[in-house]
């Protein structure tokens, strides 16, 4: 997915999100409630990762529990019903781009901006397992994260060099 930061309405993306939620939460008899509710819309609300105790002093201005396995555990259960992502490189939460299908979460990283943009290739997954079981290897778990510079700060560069 490339996000284009200037062609994108960001309410409807957020209410996209909450519509997802609240449909993957029905089909799996899962509770969506407040605090997981408002979490998710903070996490979705600039794109950018968004750190537990970013996170949690957010929700304690608005008064929810400010204790911090309140926030572990609403992370949790996002990530868990994969509407959220963890950006490892970061240790912060993602709103997931693709939550309404299952598939593995790769990131293209901004070096500059700290944009983090979702793609979603299957064929990489598949390679990867395989790869794996052919190394006698059963596959756990996987983290790609690219790092570089987006279209918009080489864009940027570009302007001030000259």
């Amino acid at each position: 997915m490339v996000f284009d930061q200037h062609d994108h309405n960001h309410n409807a993306c957020i209410k996209q999100a909450l519509a997802t939620a609240e449909t993957l939460c029905l089909e799996q008899g899962q509770r969506l409630t407040k605090v997981r509710r408002r979490a998710l819309e903070l996490i979705w609300e600039s794109h950018r990762p968004l750190g537990a105790y970013q996170l949690l002093a957010k929700l304690a201005d608005e008064g929810f529990n400010s204790a911090p396995p309140t926030v572990y555990r609403a992370l949790d259960f996002l990530l868990s019903t994969g509407l959220i992502h963890k950006v490892e490189s970061m240790n912060a939460y993602l709103g997931c781009a693709h939550a309404d299908k299952p598939h593995k979460g790769y990131f293209l990283i901004c070096d500059d901006c700290h944009i983090v943009m979702e793609f979603d290739y299957q064929d990489i997954h598949a390679s990867l397992e395989n790869k794996a079981m052919t190394q006698g290897f059963a596959l756990r778990s996987e983290t790609i994260e690219l790092t570089g510079v987006c279209q918009d700060c080489q864009t940027h560069e570009g302007e001030t060099k000259e």
